[in-house]
């Protein structure tokens, strides 16, 4: 059965809103697009029931990504714990009124900021993690959403980056309200196998996101995709996979990623030449 293919609107703009959504919605749909990634960078950005009647217009599915910017954190030594679950208390409500089953993000710390850990302090780290997400797990599990927690790779955090230690770390939480977000532009850089990584991941696979080894976009880079979409069907995940990318224009997002350069002539070809490779690989 094909996947659905979604995209993130980061592609082209940050932050998303009112005035943003209807165009770049239809713009998605027109480019073959079955659901968006809508990041909430701020509460009320944009409305979260005028974008589900538009998306319902159009025929889309709608995937919640939360944006880890300056101050938010699940962990004190990174931002302000008590903001950070009410953020996320709100992403939960936005993602049940506009009809996504899932939260992706790097909820542990902001985007780009990283320190270094003795063992001891990584293991407190983890605690404190653990003891600031499981009341949001219950609350997001009430409302049939899952969390997915995604590992970033080592010049963006330096608390999660691996399948392995995401699991080990989340693994009270796992399957109640919690899952993982894979995305194949971090299991490049830290995974030495990133098939056998989502292998391992299996059922706590929540949301995978996709894009080239080069942040931009998916078909003529190194990744071995027929590959990794057969290691997703072995880890039993058959959800969404969003196209995430990003603008060097996006003044905050390009710098936490590290986006230095143009990926593609245009963002409208980066988006058209991804979903036409990832649309061919279900022949494969």
């Amino acid at each position: 059965m094909p996947r659905t293919i979604a995209v993130n609107t980061w592609v082209w703009t940050s932050p998303l809103t009112d005035a943003t959504i209807g165009p770049l919605a239809r713009k998605a749909r027109d480019l073959g697009y079955e659901a968006l990634e809508l990041p909430l960078e701020a509460v009320g950005d944009w409305h979260p029931q005028r974008t589900r009647d538009l998306l319902d217009e159009l025929g889309l599915g709608a995937i919640v990504v939360g944006a880890m910017g300056p101050g938010r954190s699940l962990v004190a030594k990174a931002g302000d714990v008590a903001a950070t679950q009410d953020y996320l208390r709100a992403c939960v409500e936005t993602a049940r009124i506009v009809g996504s089953t899932v939260v992706a993000g790097p909820f542990y710390a902001p985007t780009g900021v990283a320190w270094r850990m003795d063992a001891d302090e990584r293991a407190a780290v983890v605690d404190e993690l653990r003891g600031s997400l499981a009341p949001l797990a219950a609350e997001a599990a009430d409302s049939g959403i899952t969390l997915a927690v995604e590992p970033l790779n080592r010049y963006e955090t330096s608390i999660l980056n691996t399948v392995e230690q995401s699991l080990e770390a989340l693994s009270p939480l796992l399957g109640e309200g919690v899952g993982l977000a894979l995305d194949t532009y971090h299991l490049n850089i830290e995974e030495k196998r990133p098939t056998e990584a989502i292998r391992a991941a299996g059922p706590a696979i929540a949301h995978v996101q996709v894009c080239g080894s080069d942040r931009g976009a998916v078909g003529d880079d190194h990744t071995d995709w027929p590959e990794i979409l057969r290691a997703l069907d072995d880890a039993g995940y058959r959800g969404p996979l969003g196209l995430e990318s990003f603008t060097g224009e996006n003044a905050t997002i390009a710098v936490a990623a590290s986006v230095w350069r143009p990926l593609a002539s245009s963002q409208d070809e980066l988006a058209a030449r991804s979903i036409a490779a990832l649309r061919a690989l279900e022949h494969v």
